[in-house]
């Protein structure tokens, strides 16, 4: 029996890895927190597979459907919402199943970041801009490390993907602009991956007033950096016909190395 912590993803069904959808497929025991992931990432789930809804539940009632799986040697799906190694909650949850001594294993899943970037087209390390992203939160019920509040980000200028922190816009905002300046690029995404995703663009300077307009007050990514708006960057070396490397030497081939394909 084992435990699977899966990362379904931003919300959309077709980007739950291949490896997340077959331990859901043959899972009997099915725990999703409702109130981020779709119902449609269980739709290939097996019709006897018991399936709970854990968004009402806390720690201790969750645990206990695990310990009773384990008991029945039954596998578990856990599912959570985008990469559950970010801000997944599932530490709390490992640290319970060691003590234990269920078995668990943690399948990674598309980060929320990573589907805000690819909605806006973007590139979130554009060399000569940006080399370095910064995941993180601003502070609310749960308290940030002194070392790491957003004024001290700040000062690196790297791109920020800040969650959980659009009710708190205005704050940012005064935390950012003296480090990025008030006409800095700013990006708003609301529910990635859902059928009523959104996302509003703007800078530091305006971006609180269009998010208020659009009634947007939770579910939502905000992204910092000149890499959403910059088209002065450097191309890339690894593309660079004037630089060699191992894959492309000074001297090389007539054709292209083709891959030949060997059939199954």
């Amino acid at each position: 029996m084992t435990v699977y912590f899966i990362g379904a993803g931003p919300g959309d069904p077709d980007l739950l890895t291949i490896k997340g959808q077959r331990l859901i497929q043959r899972s009997p025991v099915i725990l999703y927190a409702g109130s981020l992931v779709p119902e449609e990432i269980l739709a290939q789930a097996d019709a006897a597979a018991e399936i709970t809804d854990t968004a009402s539940l806390n720690l201790d009632e969750i645990l206990a459907l695990i310990a009773d799986a384990h008991a029945r040697g039954l596998d578990v799906a856990r599912i959570h919402s985008g990469d559950p190694s970010i801000y997944g909650a599932i530490g709390e949850q490992i640290r319970r199943l060691q003590a234990l001594a269920i078995p668990f294993d943690v399948i990674p899943g598309v980060t929320s970041t990573s589907a805000a970037a690819a909605l806006l087209g973007k590139e979130l390390t554009l060399s000569g801009v940006s080399q370095t992203v910064i995941l993180t939160r601003y502070a609310g019920k749960t308290p940030m490390p002194e070392r790491e509040n957003l004024v001290s980000l700040a000062q690196h200028g790297a791109t920020l993907a800040i969650h959980l922190g659009v009710t708190r816009l205005h704050q940012i905002v005064e935390d950012l602009a003296p480090h990025y300046g008030s006409d800095c690029p700013v990006a708003v995404c609301y529910r990635v991956g859902w059928p009523d995703q959104q996302h509003i663009l703007g800078r530091l300077e305006d971006i609180v007033e269009k998010v208020r307009a659009a009634k947007i007050t939770r579910t939502a990514l905000i992204l910092v950096g000149r890499v959403l708006a910059s088209e002065d960057f450097n191309e890339s070396y690894l593309y660079n016909a004037a630089q060699a490397h191992i894959y492309r030497p000074k001297v090389k081939p007539e054709t292209p190395r083709k891959v030949r394909r060997t059939q199954a």
